[in-house]
């Protein structure tokens, strides 16, 4: 079994005091080192994105305007703070690049799966607009490589970063060929303000976007609950031929920016998981992409759980332990989600 990884951390791309930064997993791989993971990991090399695989995803609109600001020195692109620096669109290209190449060793039988480990991140990103601190839609764009260039018919995209993958589920609304499942923090005024359990999808691909909506506090119990007992049925019933995770690390309790409470055990119990469902359902072929995670520390042993796990490992790192609090129940959620009728 050859586990690989893709490596761009886009140190270019970085503003002094904003979270999404290069310091983020800029010295990722010496850590990884020292856990005695990288001997057993095959690296990839990242070779930018194709203006054809930017477009599969995005309007010429986007990608232009997006390269005209980065052509200027960089700066804002949205009301937001989604930000630009002169080497942005090259490194945002070659996030994307690096995604579609993991994605073409794992169809070809030259890996079983692996994890892109790239910035910025990109499930944020729409099909014309930016958002949330991402230029590119990563997963986006690797699941279109996966249908376009080896000829899947049926990709399964699972974003369980704290916030809601807005721009996948934008880009993928209306297409049956890709379920769209997102479990995200759903409250009042936290970004990006969507993902109710209402949105399901319309005209052909309703139905093929599915949302968990979680109350702030839901910790290790309540996610592998949702993940196992509604998540797992639909994704079954969908039979994916390729299974990709955008995995945000910034639902672990510790996080900044955010009000959830998984702790790094449940996020490697989640990947365990995960991967045990691929193994079922699609010969094994898993791909992560990473999104968030701002608390420096529990990102990089997240990210070494879920090589851990992908190497076929129970090995789960958790200095930090559990949330303190108790966790937010999540039983009458979860029958109103198992209650609605959704099409097959």
């Amino acid at each position: 079994m050859t586990t690989i990884f893709v490596y761009a951390p886009a140190l270019a791309h970085t503003k002094l005091h904003h979270p999404e930064n290069s310091a983020r997993i800029a010295h990722l791989l010496p850590q990884l080192e020292q856990l005695n993971l990288l001997m057993d990991l095959k690296a990839l090399r990242a070779v930018p994105a194709t203006w054809k695989q930017l477009r599969r995803i995005h309007t010429e609109g986007l990608i232009k305007y997006v390269e005209a600001v980065c052509r200027r020195g960089g700066g804002l692109l949205d009301q937001g703070d989604t930000y630009a620096t002169a080497d942005s669109f090259d490194l945002a290209s070659l996030a994307v690049g690096g995604t579609c190449t993991a994605v073409d060793e794992i169809m070809t039988g030259r890996a079983h799966n692996g994890f892109a480990l790239v910035r910025p991140p990109g499930h944020h990103a729409e099909t014309d607009n930016v958002s949330g601190f991402c230029l590119f839609n990563n997963v986006a764009a690797a699941a279109r490589q996966a249908q376009l260039e080896h000829g899947v018919e049926r990709v399964l995209v699972l974003d369980f970063d704290v916030h809601h993958g807005n721009g996948t589920q934008d880009i993928f609304f209306e297409d049956d060929t890709v379920l769209f499942v997102s479990m995200h923090l759903f409250a009042p005024y936290f970004y990006p303000g969507i993902g109710g359990l209402h949105e399901i999808g319309t005209r052909q691909g309703r139905g093929f976007t599915v949302n968990v909506p979680f109350p702030p506090g839901v910790g290790d119990d309540g996610y592998l609950k949702a993940l196992k007992e509604y998540v797992r049925p639909i994704v079954a019933r969908f039979d994916p031929e390729l299974m990709l995770v955008s995995v945000g690390f910034d639902a672990h309790w510790r996080d900044p920016l955010a009000m959830a409470g998984l702790s790094l055990k449940g996020y490697g119990l989640m990947a365990q998981t995960l991967i045990k469902m691929a193994g079922e359902m699609c010969n094994g072929r898993i791909l992560f992409v990473l999104e968030g995670g701002y608390q420096h520390d529990v990102l990089a042993y997240g990210i070494a759980n879920v090589f851990n796990a992908l190497l076929g490992r129970d090995s789960i790192h958790d200095p930090f332990g559990p949330m303190p609090e108790p966790e937010q129940d999540v039983s009458e959620l979860l029958e109103q989600l198992k209650n609605r009728n959704l099409p097959n």
